[in-house]
């Protein structure tokens, strides 16, 4: 079987909006308006810590496709105000919110519980709030909110293969920069700075899925037990600790771009390493100064950076059956899928959308009920499902 990249194509029923004339689509979907239209067509769960689950309407896959947002949209209106990753969630917020992903993840795994038949995959994405609204390609929706997608690996392996140099295809082999430059101060900086109990580091090899060939040279571990080891509240501690290292090392490096030799960022979480590892790496310096560089010479270059953190964080099931974490700084435009080399391309077709809804939202309600008698929401009626905790 050759590997490589795959695009498939997902339908989906246009979503009847109306965008305020004199605004840009994506700043529309910002609003506190929008998010209202998300709760009332599309909402599945709401609790009081404002975690809400919802059907994707511009879904990546119509197998399994559902998010939880951390729907401040109410409280903060200031679309650059609100939390953008994990490490802003109040502490009362992730603890539920993680209680969440370990019982829809569990959910995934028993419905499609062959590998060889099921992409499972979970995970989130900082849509940084140093992205101008305006700028093309940005999110749609400013608040942190996580993913659980299922694509069935017939539908992958019947795919025509993605362009693989397609942009949105960023990952370390291909396009990341620390990787390119920096990929064994990268590691080093990891395995010093992290304390990992549950998470095992792979080989890169190791973590690629036969099909496309991807993760492409980014850092991954394996979740030592599996799936139960999701309830044990220290994986969720050492899932943040791989996000807060990501944090560290990329504040660290893009303050060296923007002021050679920069005192080390404040509130890091690993200053000890980041003075260590970091600030004493010769690699990590040179490639800093090739940035800098580019950037006082290259307007288009200087603009694409993004100078605060973006990252995107993912568990997903590889080809023996094995739970495994990565992390991958984040682009304008890409998703999450892509991370493991597939390319989604919606295309609006309600008949073939419709074909499938009915499958779809029977499994979301299911997996909704099982939130409901875990006290960790109150369902959603909405005029295509009721409220409550029925499954059908």
């Amino acid at each position: 079987m050759e590997s490589g990249p795959r695009e498939i194509v997902t339908p989906f029923r246009p979503i009847p909006l109306t965008v305020p004339e004199g605004m840009k689509p994506n700043e529309f979907f910002n609003s506190a308006e929008n998010l209202a239209d998300l709760v009332h067509n599309n909402g599945l769960l709401a609790n009081p810590e404002n975690l809400l689950l919802y059907r994707k309407a511009l879904g990546h896959s119509n197998e399994f496709d559902t998010s939880i947002i951390y729907n401040t949209s109410q409280a903060i209106l200031d679309p650059l105000g609100r939390p953008v990753r994990r490490t802003q969630v109040p502490d009362a917020v992730r603890r539920i919110w993680n209680r969440m992903n370990q019982i829809i993840i569990e959910y995934m795994l028993e419905r499609y519980p062959d590998p060889g038949e099921a992409l499972v995959l979970a995970g989130e994405a900082s849509l940084d709030a140093t992205w101008p609204l305006t700028s093309p390609g940005v999110p749609s929706i400013r608040m942190l909110h996580n993913h659980f997608i299922v694509f069935p690996v017939s539908q992958l392996r019947a795919a025509p293969f993605a362009d693989p140099g397609d942009p949105n295809l960023t990952d370390g082999g291909q396009h990341s920069l620390f990787q390119a430059y920096m990929r064994d101060v990268y590691r080093e900086f990891f395995a010093r700075a992290l304390d990992l109990q549950l998470l095992r580091q792979l080989p890169g090899a190791e973590s690629r899925l036969a099909l496309t060939g991807y993760p492409q040279g980014l850092p991954c571990w394996e979740i030592v037990g599996g799936a139960k080891t999701l309830r044990d509240s220290r994986f969720w501690k050492e899932y943040d600790a791989i996000l807060m290292g990501f944090l560290d090392f990329y504040r660290t490096f893009f303050s060296q771009v923007s002021t050679r030799n920069a005192l080390m960022p404040k509130d890091v979480h690993f200053p000890e390493q980041v003075e260590r590892v970091l600030l004493f790496d010769n690699d990590f310096l040179k490639t800093a100064k090739k940035v800098r560089d580019r950037c006082i010479v290259d307007a288009r270059y200087a603009n694409s950076i993004r100078w605060q953190p973006a990252f995107k964080q993912l568990i997903y099931r590889d080809d023996a059956g094995r739970l495994v974490v990565t992390i991958s700084q984040n682009s304008i435009g890409n998703a999450i899928t892509e991370l493991l080399g597939v390319v989604v391309k919606r295309v609006p077709d309600a008949d073939a959308y419709g074909r499938s809804e009915p499958a779809l939202v029977e499994k979301l309600l299911e997996v909704r009920a099982r939130l409901i008698e875990a006290d960790l929401g109150s369902g959603i009626a909405t005029a295509h499902w009721p409220g409550g905790a029925c499954s059908g």
